[in-house]
This record gives structure tokens, sequence and C-alpha cells, in this order.
């Protein structure tokens, strides 16, 4: 179901004093910061107001995972019992997306004095947005949050047959029997795993030697681990030749010299900025490209703005709601003649974008990171010291029977500050905050010390790591 075309009340027609085009977790946080801060902002989507995230990306496919990991700690416990059944799996995943139905995100935009307009948004010339007929005005800003598209990969034959891409998948009515993925970053390793768990075999296909390449490599190297015990088909190193049509609507991957047939076939091999139609030809700047942006968002000229996927920095739903944050005050600000706070770590400023960025992959184990990893510090020239330890501590002895992870710290040597940290293991999600505070606040190692963890807890591992660099140091 989608709703009808919502105005809010009180705006005047066609001309607000911002527009957003796209109407995802960023462009929504654009549109309601800039209302936050005494402006009219008008939303334009084409598809649901909520995005790729709520409806197709983020939110079902951690509720398709949700279930089996919870089964799969439930069973490293003594005394327990634990199916799943895949049928509610996936009618819970349906109540998660609203069954399609953005009703209550339009709602939601009414409520908070958000014009929504349905339909394909295309920049227009100058501060001015083509909606089909209409044509909307904005006095001081367009924001572009279009978001990203997948990449499909030059496979031979793969025009020939029906595949998946994450839309498909995190949609999907029913459980494949057998599953192929192509592509072992985030969405193919979650998705392998999800379906595994769903009751489906799979056979997990990517070009690269380790899953998670942007990764600390602990982390593909545990994830590959885990993935081959529980019986999914690992294939590193392994390019993808070709796919031609099965029988009865299969799909057959052509790996060398061997054939492996599968229902549905996932491509899961990246995603690129989706600026190739919205109308960057109309005022100068070229299509299909990411659009580039200062840190308060500023692409062209004073009005252009763009955030989310779209710029193609930090290419996270909680990192295109942050820029959006900050592009929606930027531009109140200088609407008001106010002068920015665009310094490092300012209230204009998505400082975070380059070396705090945090993230979970939610397979099991999960991985939870933020910063800088080894490979891009030494990179970057920073002074490095890496202390990387097993999560053995009494927190997680108790979490589960023969419980298994690693806990990775990145250290600038100079300054005794971290720069990046990256957990693995079950249940470590919920951990990555406070390494995210430890990076932004830059909190001096000797302070740090000072920041008691719990007993018994997971997070007994941040002593532990703090010990082992300080064993180390004393060398």
């Amino acid at each position: 179901m989608t709703p009808p075309e919502t105005d809010a009340d009180g705006l005047d027609g066609d001309e607000f004093d911002v527009v957003v085009i796209g109407a995802g977790p960023t462009g929504e946080n654009a549109a309601d910061y800039a209302i936050r801060n005494g402006l009219t902002a008008a939303l334009v989507e084409s598809e649901r107001v909520g995005g790729e995230c709520s409806f197709w990306a983020c939110i079902p496919s951690k509720t398709l995972l949700r279930t089996g990991h919870a089964v799969a700690a439930a069973r490293r416990l003594p005394g327990v019992r634990a199916e799943l059944d895949p049928a509610a799996v996936l009618a819970r995943r349906d109540s998660f997306v609203h069954d399609l139905d953005d009703t209550s995100q339009v709602e939601w935009a009414a409520g908070a004095g958000i014009a929504v307009v349905r339909g394909v948004g295309r920049l227009d010339g100058e501060r001015a947005v083509r909606v089909g007929d209409r044509v909307l005005r904005a006095r001081h800003a367009v924001v572009v949050a279009t978001g990203s598209v997948p990449v499909r990969p030059p496979v031979e034959g793969l025009d020939s047959v029906r595949t998946w891409g994450s839309r498909e998948a995190t949609g999907a009515a029913s459980v494949p029997a057998r599953f192929g993925v192509l592509g072992g970053g985030v969405v193919g390793s979650e998705l392998a795993q999800a379906f595994s768990r769903l009751g489906s075999r799979v056979t997990l296909v990517n070009h690269g030697p380790r899953l998670l390449p942007s990764a600390e490599p602990v982390a593909g190297q545990r994830v590959a681990a885990a993935m081959r015990e529980e019986g999914i088909d690992v294939r590193l190193d392994q390019g993808l030749d070709a796919v031609s049509p099965g029988p009865d609507g299969s799909v057959v991957l052509h790996l060398g010299d061997e054939r492996v047939e599968v229902d549905e076939l996932l491509v899961a091999t990246g995603r690129r900025p989706n600026t190739a139609d919205i109308g960057l030809d109309t005022i100068g700047l070229e299509p299909g490209a990411p659009l580039t942006v200062d840190d308060s968002g500023l692409a062209h000229g004073n009005w252009l703005y763009a955030a989310g996927d779209v710029t193609g920095r930090a290419p996270l739903t909680h990192m295109g709601k942050y820029a959006g944050r900050i592009v929606g005050a930027a531009i109140a600000a200088r609407a008001a003649g106010t002068p920015l706070d665009t310094g490092p770590w300012g209230e204009h400023s998505a400082t975070a974008d380059h070396a705090a960025v945090p993230q979970v992959v939610f397979t099991d184990p999960e991985v939870a990171s933020v910063g800088l990893t080894s490979v891009a510090a030494r990179e970057a020239g920073l002074p490095v010291r890496v202390v990387e330890i097993d999560i053995a501590v009494a927190g997680s002895s108790l979490q589960a029977d023969g419980y298994t992870g690693s806990a990775t710290m990145v250290v600038d040597t100079e300054r005794e500050v971290l720069l990046g940290v990256t957990f693995v293991g079950q249940d470590v999600a919920e951990m990555v905050h406070a390494a995210t505070i430890a990076v932004v606040g830059e909190v001096p190692l000797a302070r740090l010390w000072h920041a008691v963890p719990a007993f018994p807890t997971i997070s007994e591992v941040w002593l532990r790591l703090l010990e082992t660099y300080r064993s180390d140091t004393a060398r």
C-alpha cells in the first residue's frame, strides 16, 4: 500500500526553504533538522518514505538473522533446547517492514511539519527540483540523499538467469533449498548465514582471499571459520567464471571445472552512489559520480548539499543520519547568517566520517569496529602499535560454553590514544559504542586505565587489552 502524496499544512505551494531528494533515514534527518531550526522542508520520494534501510536492507536483514543467532546462542548453553520456525521468522520480518507500507513514516513527517512529495525528483537547474510536471523551488538549499544502487559484475551469462539482489533476498517469500551467494562483503556474509540458519544449503563464492576485506583480517578469518563449521560452503579466492540456466529455473554456477546448482543466486558485489539520473547535468556536474562534499555537506555553489551513501564517504545508515543532522543544521545556520562551526568535531562538521566510523557486521560471530584498521593506520603513516588478544574473560565464558572471539586495538604510540578497535565474537555489538567514545574523545590510555569494566562482563577484555599494551611497552 502506498499512501497518497501529503503536504504539511501551512507551507507555501511549491516553494520551501529546503528540498530534499530521497526520504530514507538520511533525507529524513536532513529535513527534520532543518525544520527544528526554523526552516520549511519538503521530502521527495519515489518509493517508500523510510528508504532502503527500513524496507529492504538493515531492518529486514537483521530480523532474518536475529532468530537464528538466538537459537545458536541458546544451544551453546547446557540444558537448553531451541529450534526455529522459518515461516515465523519471515512473518516477523514482514511485521518489521509493515508489509512495505510506509504510512507510519509519512505520518511522522506530517507531524514534524515536513511536506512529502511523491515521485522521482531530479535537479532542474539552480535551487529547483522537478517531480513530474511539478517544480519545487528551494529558497536556501537542495539536499541530495538518493543513496546507492547495486553494482552488477561482468560475469558471463549473468543476464541470462534470474538473480537476487539484496532487496529480493531480504524480501524472500520462502527459503530456497539451495542458495548461492556471490560476494563476501557485509551483505553477502550476513545473508549467507541468515539463509543457512533458515534451512538453505549455502554456497558462497568470493573472488578475494578473505571475507569482510575492509575489516581487520582476524574478522574475516573467524567469520569464515564459523560459517564452514555450520556447513556453509565458503569458496575464497574463487572466481565465478560464468552462470547458466539450470533445470526447473535453477542457476548453474561455473567454478572452474566444477558446476554447482542453486535455486537462487544473490549477487552482493557492492554498491555505488546513486547519481546517474538525478539531473546533475542541469547544473554542470557529471552524472554517475559521487557527490563530493565538504564536512558541512556542501557539494556545489552555496545551495547544493549531499549526505549519506550518495557522497561515497561512509556508506552506513547511521553515518548517513549523522551527515543529515549536520547538513540540516548547517543549512539553517547559513540561512540565518550565523557563522558555522566547521572545525574538527564542530557542530557543522561531519568529522567522524574520517576516522571514527562505527560498524557492526551481524554475522555470528559479530564484528563490531570503529575507527582505523591496522592497515589503514599504517597506510596513513601513523605511528602504530597493534594489540590483538583472544576474548577470554569470565564474562565471555559465562556467555557461552566454548566462547571464542578476539579483540584488537590500534594505538597511536606518540599520542597514546586509540585509533581503532575491533571486537569479534558472540554478542559484541553493544560493546562498540564504548570504543567509539574512546576514539572520538581521544581518551588517553592513561585515563582509559581508570575506566573500570564491570565484572563479570565481556567488557573486561578492555582491561586485558590495556594490560597487554602496557606489558609490551615495558619490554
